[in-house]
């Protein structure tokens, strides 16, 4: 067995614990509740021109532009237009509002600029239902894909912890009890040195992301951040990412991370462990196919992680990470997603907000806020209250993608462009690569694959902070190890 495996549960073994047991619903279970089976959303708008300098064409879609999927929200009537409701008026019940179209629309082989080693983008994308799981299910587990993603954790150890019983904490007293040993952070906020929680080392800096799109409402913020020069990062869920591929496109090419969120946002503890590579490989898979990269980060909805599921994604080329929590169980989530199901009121979650600012104005480090753009609610919310009320803030705070608070070069977000030889380990094909069409060949390959992991440094993946510790020099110590076997 390779000694990556000893090594890196040496760096999941020392728990960093605080105490928190949030209340969770399941956002895209609720949002497939009103699922209506359509084409894609035609939105009437003028063409914007490309900032980056790539050749743009007239916008006229937020969705897929040919074949069929299951659209999950889909608008029903306008309202607000361009801009947002009063606070009082953001609910459950409030009318839907009209899409607008993506900021751009770009060909395939246009190129972003703000990165070097940037691939140009593929083939448009062409929706088959054959070609992909179920969305908003469990895929699974015994296609060809699934099997030769599950070669990536050879020679990891991955822990041998039973699932939970739906992610929660009151119908588990059990793995409550051993929450502490399994770094379960859901049931009291244990978290381990290879996960991301703030923006180490930078005050009054908010690491700002968006869960659970690409979306139909996804392409109002996409105006709102472009026009405010505000870079997020994006953690997509890949049955939304096949459903609007030109929103996902339009958040890279802005100059916005991608990153990871799964497939059909389940609780990953409460999957085995093969359900957990299957959710994680069809959205890598979703993403590299649209955009021609993999992304090296993830997030677990709910923030449901735990030792395993943290190995797992380790192993297959994927950074956790979560939103911040104080020492004092202070979450540092919104709660936006509660106010289109009614749950919560769109006053109560800015109240929470606001308590979020005033807790992040007193810490040594930077923090990650988690915030959605599935929902119009949500939307609203961000562009009209949370933004403007961080960005007015006396003094204001500076808003980040997470990875650039934590230091990583938007080369090192994606396998293809990365310039850390430490991490992600290629450890799927023989010919160096990592195998995100599951075909069983190397298609995503860093640029130093062929370069010994023993003479690189942290390449930017370095968190130290006093909540989390992300020992990115320990992998490189690691790789080390393998290369010397």
């Amino acid at each position: 067995m390779k000694l990556q495996s000893f090594t890196v549960l040496l760096a999941i073994t020392a728990a960093n614990a605080t105490k928190i047991n949030p209340l969770h619903i399941k956002r895209q279970a609720t949002a497939s509740s009103s699922v209506s089976t359509a084409t894609s959303a035609t939105v009437a708008a003028s063409s914007v021109s490309s900032s980056s300098g790539t050749s743009a064409t007239s916008s006229s879609t937020t969705g897929i532009s040919t074949g069929t999927a299951t659209a999950v929200g889909a608008p029903a009537s306008a309202t607000w237009g361009t801009s947002y409701p009063p606070l009082s008026q953001i609910s459950s019940g409030m009318p839907s509002e009209v899409t607008q179209a993506v900021t751009t629309t770009y060909t395939a082989g246009a190129s972003p600029t703000y990165y070097s080693g940037a691939d140009p983008l593929p083939t448009p994308f062409v929706f088959n239902a054959a070609d992909w799981p179920a969305q908003d299910k469990l895929p699974d587990t015994s296609s060809s894909e699934v099997q030769e993603w599950m070669e990536e954790l050879d020679g990891w150890d991955i822990p041998d912890l039973s699932p939970t019983v739906d992610g929660t904490c009151v119908s588990d007293p059990a793995n409550v009890a051993n929450a502490s040993a399994r770094g379960w952070w859901t049931c009291g906020g244990y978290t381990r040195d290879t996960d991301i929680t703030v923006c180490p080392g930078k005050p009054m800096t908010w690491g700002t992301s968006f869960d659970d799109g690409p979306a139909f409402y996804t392409t109002k913020l996409l105006h709102f951040l472009n026009e405010q020069n505000i870079k997020a990062t994006f953690f997509d869920v890949g049955s939304r990412c096949i459903e609007n591929p030109n929103v996902l496109i339009d958040e890279y090419m802005s100059g916005h991370e991608i990153a990871v969120h799964t497939w059909s946002h389940p609780h990953l503890t409460t999957l085995t462990t093969e359900q957990i590579v299957a959710e994680l490989g069809w959205t890598r898979k979703a993403i590299k196919t649209i955009l021609g990269v993999t992304p090296t980060t993830m997030r677990p909805p709910y923030g449901d992680i735990d030792d395993r599921v943290r190995a797992i994604s380790l192993a297959m080329g994927m950074v956790p990470i979560i939103w911040t929590r104080t020492p004092s169980g202070v979450s540092f989530d919104t709660f936006d997603w509660e106010i289109p199901g009614g749950v919560v009121t769109s006053e109560a979650s800015f109240s929470q907000f606001e308590g979020i600012l005033g807790n992040a104005s007193t810490l040594e480090d930077g923090f990650i806020v988690l915030e959605h753009d599935l929902y119009e609610q949500t939307v609203d919310m961000a562009i009209g209250y949370t933004l403007p009320a961080a960005l007015n803030h006396n003094p204001p705070f500076t808003l980040e993608p997470i990875g650039q608070c934590n230091g990583i070069p938007y080369t090192n977000m994606y396998v293809e462009s990365n310039l850390n030889t430490s991490f992600p380990i290629a450890n799927g094909t023989s010919d160096g690569g990592i195998d995100t069409d599951g075909d069983g060949t190397g298609d995503a390959k860093s640029k130093n694959s062929t370069s010994s992991a023993s003479t690189s440094s942290n390449g930017g993946f370095t968190q130290h902070t006093s909540l989390s510790i992300f020992a990115m020099p320990l992998l490189a110590t690691l790789a080390a190890l393998v290369v010397a076997l």
